[in-house]
């Protein structure tokens, strides 16, 4: 099999499995319902039983409730009850003294609430019953079973007067009968609240039961309330049930159709849209932010399909933006917002508003890139993103009243600005070249430009001049002109270690000091000037120059020939055979930029010996700087096509007859007539 192929279909095989690993193993529920809109589907009977599951606000009311009544714990003290027995048979009572043991032995028996007990009661609501713990077994006892300190002593009393001629109120206050009647069941405030808070935890979940067959709604129905309710339960059920516990082989074929699915949709954006992608580390770069975006939303939705709202897809887009072209990026965004439809039932909506919100970002980064301005993006990201979602809540496409949404809309623009940074990260893993490690790069300020300023103020003029044409041809024909202004403006940077040897820099001398090539033979001049390009590598690697710059040094002279010392090298009798030693050793252009930027290197060079400035001047001039490089073979490598090639042809035309227009004479000063 071909080695490019596998290159491609290799890494695709290995994103498949990833996501046939990810997606959701049970199915999602078949419809789409919501409270006061009709049923549109058939109707539907339930296929098994299933519970009615309470909502929340049901299981909040019954815990509210529950909260609002607590029963009280007490516990019964044997001890008590018999030390005041033994104290009261201990009593001077005379003969009343058995009877009085009786009756508080039957008193006690049942036991003695204190009677502040008995009014703390009505702070747990009305209770009517208690926890009573007695032989280590707790019951529930009607309050009026016990007796307050009050009731026993009325009690006795009741029980004792019959039998006495005498004031028996007066002897038991006198020998203190009374004082002895204490509480023996004894409130347990700990034990209380944990008792409360396990009956809260008892609440039901479920309200009712549908059986097999039954009808849930009818087609054309209005769901209701209650019929929101079953079809909730009886959606719950399915995706909890339903999947590997159904149907396992129907799940996992369906699961890897779709997948295959998305694979193929990837490939074949990248192949009609992008092919350049395939040739280099920006493949495998959107095949990483792909896989990561699908596997996030196969993970968020299978956990809760609201954390899709938290999730920063308009990072995805910024990201692609950093090392593409848009009109590369925004096919391959949109693909990859497409597992929003599989996995969410709110997929539509998701996908428009971060397709929109996406490519406007993708369209307005460029301007909010720099420091402050990325908050202002994501200020920006987060109003479209909400107005898109409040037109969708306005159509009754979405639920009124979901501001949780747009909470999580407002953390996943914040997010797509404090995520911004992985580019940095992305871009040494892929040893690739953002856009705005580009605008930095063509920064006319950063010390090694600077340094080829004052070394060869020539040749920095001519990467000035350039620079720009280059930057007006790549756009004219849609390549990233940051990538070709970065090239264009490092391309010579290898003459500053020896600028005299170019003629752009021999202003420098002085008066009538020799020039540089004056004395040395057509090989030596030659040798010298073949030199730059091995020498700028090397300047390039030195300063850690991204790859893709050096790629400009390498190519932007191709296997030319230094043809002006080659001809008089012959002319002189040298041996025609012996034209690689005036051949640059570098590499063919591999693409459009290197091509671009050759193209316009050669043109500025040769443009100072132009002589006319006639529209058919500039014509001719261009036709043959571009025919003469086509037939030294140096278009072998490139992929421009004959379109593009007479776009970039014309855009020169037109940039020399704008750099070379004329101007008026002015009349001298008469300050300057003597």
């Amino acid at each position: 099999m071909d080695k490019a192929l596998v290159r491609k279909l290799f890494p695709l095989v290995i994103v498949f499995l990833v996501i046939v690993l990810t997606m959701p193993r049970n199915s999602n529920f078949p419809y789409e319902y919501r409270q006061g809109r009709e049923w549109k589907y058939e109707t539907l009977f339930a296929e098994y039983d299933f519970p009615i599951y309470k909502t929340d606000e049901q299981i909040r009311e019954e815990r509210s409730k529950t909260s609002s009544k607590t029963i009280p714990y007490y516990r019964y003290s044997g001890d008590i009850a018999s030390n005041v027995v033994l104290d009261a048979d201990a009593l001077p009572l005379g003969n009343l003294s058995s009877a009085v043991v009786s009756s508080l032995r039957k008193i006690y028996s049942r036991g003695v609430i204190a009677d502040e007990s008995r009014r703390r009661n009505d702070k747990f609501g009305d209770v009517d019953v208690l926890y009573l713990q007695k032989d280590k077994r707790a019951s529930k006892v009607p309050v009026t079973e016990l007796y307050s300190q009050a009731d026993a002593k009325a009690k006795v009393l009741a029980d004792i007067r019959p039998l006495s001629r005498l004031n028996v109120d007066s002897l038991f206050k006198a020998t203190g009968l009374y004082d002895l009647i204490v509480p023996n069941v004894i409130f347990d405030s700990q034990t209380t609240e944990l008792v409360h808070e396990e009956s809260s935890d008892e609440i039901s979940p479920t309200s009712g039961y549908v059986t097999a067959g039954q009808l849930i709604v009818s087609k054309g129905e209005l769901v209701t309330a209650d019929i929101e309710q079953m079809l909730d339960s009886y959606k719950r059920e399915f995706e909890l049930n339903v999947g590997y516990g159904g149907t396992p082989v129907l799940s996992i074929a369906g699961n890897i159709i779709i997948a295959a699915a998305l694979i193929v949709l990837l490939y074949f954006v990248i192949h009609f849209c992008c092919p350049s992608v395939f040739a280099d580390s920006r493949y495998y770069y959107v095949l990483t932010l792909f896989t990561l975006s699908t596997v996030a939303t196969m993970l968020l939705s299978g956990a809760d399909e609201d954390l899709l709202f938290f999730m920063p897809y308009t990072l995805f887009a910024i990201m692609y933006q950093a090392f593409m072209p848009p009109k590369d990026i925004a096919p391959i965004y949109i693909v990859s917002l497409a597992p929003l439809l599989i996995s969410s039932h709110s997929g539509h909506v998701l996908l428009f508003m971060y397709a929109v919100s996406g490519l406007v970002m993708i369209f307005i980064f460029k301007f909010f890139q720099q420091g402050w301005k990325q908050f202002l993006a994501a200020v920006i990201n987060f109003a479209m993103l909400v107005v898109i979602y409040l037109g969708f809540m306005a159509s009754d496409i979405v639920p009124s009243g979901s501001w949780h949404s747009v909470l999580g809309l407002l953390v996943g623009s914040m997010c797509s600005v404090a995520g911004y940074p992985l580019v940095f990260l992305f871009e040494r893993i892929f040893n690739m070249v953002s856009n705005s490690r580009l605008v930095e790069l063509c920064d006319t300020s950063n010390p090694l430009i600077r340094n080829l300023e004052q070394k060869a103020p020539g040749t920095f003029q001519h990467s000035l001049q350039v620079m720009n044409m280059a930057d007006a041809v790549a756009r004219a024909i849609g390549i990233n002109p940051d990538l070709v202004r970065a090239g264009a403006l490092y391309h010579d940077i290898g003459k500053m270690l020896n600028p005299l040897c170019f003629i752009e820099n021999e202003f420098i001398v002085k008066g009538d000091a020799p020039r540089y090539h004056d004395g040395l033979s057509p090989l030596q001049s030659a040798h010298d000037i073949l030199r730059h390009v091995p020498d700028g590598v090397e300047i390039a690697r030195k300063h850690r120059l991204p790859e893709v710059i050096i790629g400009f040094i390498y190519s932007h002279h191709g296997t030319t020939v230094v043809r002006y010392f080659f001809d008089k090298f012959v002319k002189e009798g040298g041996d025609p055979q012996q034209i690689a030693d005036f051949s640059y050793e570098g590499k063919k252009p591999a693409d459009k930029a290197q091509l671009v930027l050759m193209l316009c290197d050669s043109i500025e060079a040769a443009s100072r010996t132009l002589k006319g400035s006639s529209d058919k001047a500039y014509s001719d001039f261009v036709e043959r700087i571009v025919a003469d490089k086509m037939e030294e073979g140096q278009f072998d490598d490139a992929d421009m096509t004959i379109r593009e090639l007479n776009v970039v042809k014309q855009t020169l035309k037109q940039y020399l007859a704008q750099l070379n227009h004329e101007r008026i004479v002015y009349p001298k000063s008469k300050l300057h007539i003597k």
